[in-house]
């Protein structure tokens, strides 16, 4: 038998960082921690569960003793800013009137969506809900994750593939994919297909390479640039 583990949880606090950061005495954990989630589903609500899709793929929660802030990592921007700012506004509004805490938005721009393993998995349900041929979705996905430069890649998915009386799973790989080595980026995401034959989830790992590869590019780089300057006086 398999001993699987969530790839974010084996990594928490090793080389990912938390998603909601904050402190708080014993009484209050419980209550912030349900209001966070809180916060979570109706964001996901508004601005991932009806159209247009603003491609929101993950969520991080700060917290001070005045302020809430909440931190959004969207592939479009403008849909969630909205025409001069009035969207995020009136989501501002309703995050303080629903947690009685003043709140800050801010929005941070994902470069490369194909690289976002939770927006893969999602493109992937979208295509299932959609009745497209499930090991044709995940082969696409797959190969277009690898064309924006990823090292590695797994679409995998469970339940009535196909409509099939029995659930079942499946999936498909591309590059290498070590999920054992702490120091590898992988990214992972998880969304469900509500199709009319019941629920498929989709899970998807990217890996993008080592950590430790990018500190030492990061010095050898800042290195070649001392040197530069010192030639250039």
């Amino acid at each position: 038998m398999g001993q699987k583990t969530h790839p974010f949880g084996l990594r928490l606090g090793i080389t990912e960082a938390h998603r909601s950061r904050w402190y708080a005495p014993k009484a209050l954990y419980g209550e912030l921690l349900v209001e966070d989630q809180k916060i979570r589903h109706y964001l996901d609500k508004r601005l991932n569960r009806r159209p247009p899709n603003a491609a929101v793929s993950d969520i991080h929660i700060e917290r001070t003793r005045e302020e809430l802030k909440v931190i959004i990592k969207t592939a479009r921007p403008g849909l969630v800013i909205g025409p001069k700012g009035a969207e995020v506004d009136r989501m501002t509004e309703e995050l303080q009137y629903m947690t009685g805490r003043k709140v800050a938005i801010s929005i941070i721009e994902i470069k490369n969506p194909d690289l976002d393993a939770q927006l893969a998995a999602e493109a992937v349900a979208e295509q299932l809900m959609k009745r497209a041929a499930f090991r044709r979705a995940a082969k696409m996905r797959c190969e277009q994750i690898m064309a924006s430069g990823a090292k590695g890649a797994k679409v995998q998915m469970a339940g009535r593939l196909g409509g099939a009386e029995m659930s079942r799973t499946m999936d498909v790989r591309l590059g290498s994919l070590p999920l054992s080595t702490l120091q590898a980026n992988i990214d992972y995401g998880l969304a469900e297909a509500k199709t009319t034959y019941g629920v498929i989830g989709v899970q998807v790992w990217i890996y993008k390479g080592m950590y430790t590869d990018e500190v030492e590019e990061n010095q050898s780089n800042a290195a070649g640039a001392r040197a530069r300057a010192r030639g250039r006086r």
